[in-house]
């Protein structure tokens, strides 16, 4: 028998396969996409949650010159942690989250001094760093 016979007997079986082929294929790249997903949306809520624990902090240390509840220590464990989160996120937030890490680093011992400028500094990295997780979660699919 040749092959062209072959293929006009079996064409039914040789389409249901490329259809089960072609669908198995695109099951696991959605798989792999929406596990991808939940792993950008739960770090950038988590992310989220820590900007605002720090915020807390540096006003806290601030405004209230409160250094057991404002202090540089938790100030330190939730920037790094926000880094390491920023991991999972897009480029730019891994940028935005080094550059925190950075004016946190400059700004931190000013806070509760007679210097307004500390605590502007990190405002603007915590809000950048907020806008720019925010805007990666909108994007997902």
């Amino acid at each position: 028998m040749k092959i062209s016979e072959q293929i006009k007997q079996n064409s039914l079986a040789i389409i249901s396969l490329l259809v089960a082929f072609s669908a198995l294929g695109y099951n696991t790249w959605r798989n792999e996409k929406s596990e991808s997903n939940r792993n950008i949306r739960t770090a950038g809520f988590e992310i989220i949650m820590h900007v605002g624990e720090l915020q807390k902090i540096a006003y806290l240390s601030h405004f209230e010159k409160d250094n057991y509840q404002g202090s540089a220590r938790g100030g330190w464990t939730e920037v790094l942690l926000i880094k390491d989160l920023s991991h999972l996120m897009s480029d730019i937030t891994l940028e935005k989250s080094e550059k925190l890490v950075t004016i946190w680093g400059e700004n931190w011992q000013k806070l509760g001094k007679d210097n307004e400028f500390s605590v502007a500094e990190i405002d603007g990295a915590l809000h950048k760093l907020r806008t720019t997780v925010l805007a990666n979660m909108k994007q997902l699919d």
